[in-house]
Order: structure tokens, then sequence, then C-alpha cells
């Protein structure tokens, strides 16, 4: 079995992800002949912006999956986590590139939530050991 399985998968997942979001910025650059900036093309602009906010949120996402995996192994508790994040990306990139704001608030939301509930569990996790091990 491959250690950290769901990290794996959901960096995997995240790959093909970034890829298509890319895909769609390249491909809109080449039909507009805009090599740099967003040729003031709304289309381009979302998906410039599907791709960033992917690039400046998708780290953070494998990296909490990572800590919680190394601490609870391959729980059912991890998956559930990654797929909410997973599912939370999905929304946004989709929300994004349609102008769906039905989709973005919730993903975003649920984000969040997401993040700052794992967050504070590992600092809760990460003190709990420091303690005990008398630091």
């Amino acid at each position: 079995m491959l250690p950290l399985p769901v990290t794996i998968c959901m960096t995997a997942i995240f790959v093909l992800m970034l890829t298509v979001l890319s895909v769609t910025v390249s491909l809109r650059r080449a039909q507009l002949h805009v090599l740099i900036g967003d040729g003031d093309d709304n289309s381009l602009r979302r998906r410039i912006r599907a791709h960033g906010n992917f690039v400046e949120n998708a780290p953070l996402c494998i990296l909490l999956v990572l800590a919680i995996e190394a601490i609870l192994a391959t729980s059912t508790i991890v998956w559930i986590v990654a797929a909410i994040l997973i599912a939370s990306r999905i929304l946004h990139a989709i929300g994004t590139l349609t102008r769906s704001k039905r989709m973005i608030a919730p993903a975003m939301l649920t984000q969040h939530i997401t993040l700052v509930i794992c967050g504070v569990w590992l600092l809760i996790q990460t003190l709990g050991n420091l303690s005990a091990a008398g630091m």
C-alpha cells in the first residue's frame, strides 16, 4: 500500500485540475493572441482568476491533509476532509469560470471553515503532544 494515500490521491486530483485550469488560460490566450495580461477580455480574466485562486489555495489544502494524515493515518476523517477540500476547489473553479456567485461563496466558506477547524485541531494536537513530552 502507498504511504499517505489520501495526500497522494488529493495531489493527483489537484495536479489534473491545475493542468485543466492552465490549459484553459493558454487556449484563450492563443485565441486572442495575448501573451501577457488579460487583453481586456472578461473570459480570459475569469480563467486567470480561477487558475490563480487555485494556485493560491490548493497547496495549503494539500499540506493540511498531509499533516492530518500524518497524525491519523488513513482514518475516514482524513478522506472526509480531503473530499470537502476537493469539492470546494472544484466548485470554486467552476463558479469563477461561469461567474456563479451561488457556487463561489459556498465553496470558499466551506473551504475556510474546514481549514480553520482542522488548523485548530492540529494546534491542539501539537500543544497536547508538547505538554505530554514535558516541553
